[in-house]
């Protein structure tokens, strides 16, 4: 399998403490806006974000978790079952700016989904995206409003975030899934 690096736990790190700079960065209260990690990688990201905002803070914004499943799509067209993850949004979405995260932008589906999903907790008064990874080939009219890199990829490439509390690293991967699917 042919794979490169194209971030370090350092360029990951220096990029969590960058978003959380440019995400309170228009706010005089530093706990006005409210951080949605989606799962699974998303998740683990904006509790990065937080930490790092905590650095320099004693408010910090309310933290949820986000699972898009139901909202999908493509939901009813897969022949597996989907498996599904915890939400967990524990405060009012009234009103509130929604900084939404996750680790790759790639056809923009999911984050449809996710800002279906959010409505249907609430009515925000704004929705941002933050992600790691904007890979390009948007299917819809959506865009990233904190990227972390921008990395323009093939249809048979792919790129994946590793987060060490699950992957046991911190890195960011271009795969060459063509390689991968005729190696086995």
């Amino acid at each position: 399998m042919e794979k490169s690096l194209i971030m370090s736990a350092e360029d990951l790190e220096r990029t969590y403490l960058r978003f959380a700079h440019q995400i309170l960065e228009p706010y005089d209260n530093p706990a006005f806006p409210a951080v949605i990690g989606m799962q699974t990688r998303g998740v683990y990201m904006g509790r990065r974000i937080l930490k790092n905002i905590k650095k320099e803070h004693t408010d910090v914004p309310d933290f949820g978790v986000l699972d898009v499943t139901f909202y999908r799509d493509d939901f009813r067209s897969k022949l597996k079952m989907p498996q599904v993850k915890v939400t967990e949004i524990p405060f009012d979405l009234y009103d509130r700016d929604v900084i939404l995260i996750d680790d790759v932008l790639y056809t923009g589906r999911t984050v449809r989904s996710a800002m279906d999903a959010l409505m249907a907790y609430g009515r925000p008064r704004s929705i941002r995206f933050c992600c790691m990874i904007d890979r390009g080939h948007r299917e819809l009219p959506i865009a990233a409003d904190y990227i972390g890199m921008t990395v323009p990829t093939h249809h048979k490439e792919e790129v994946r975030v590793k987060v060490k509390e699950l992957d046991g690293e911190d890195a960011v991967y271009l795969i060459n899934i063509e390689e991968t699917e005729t190696n086995g």
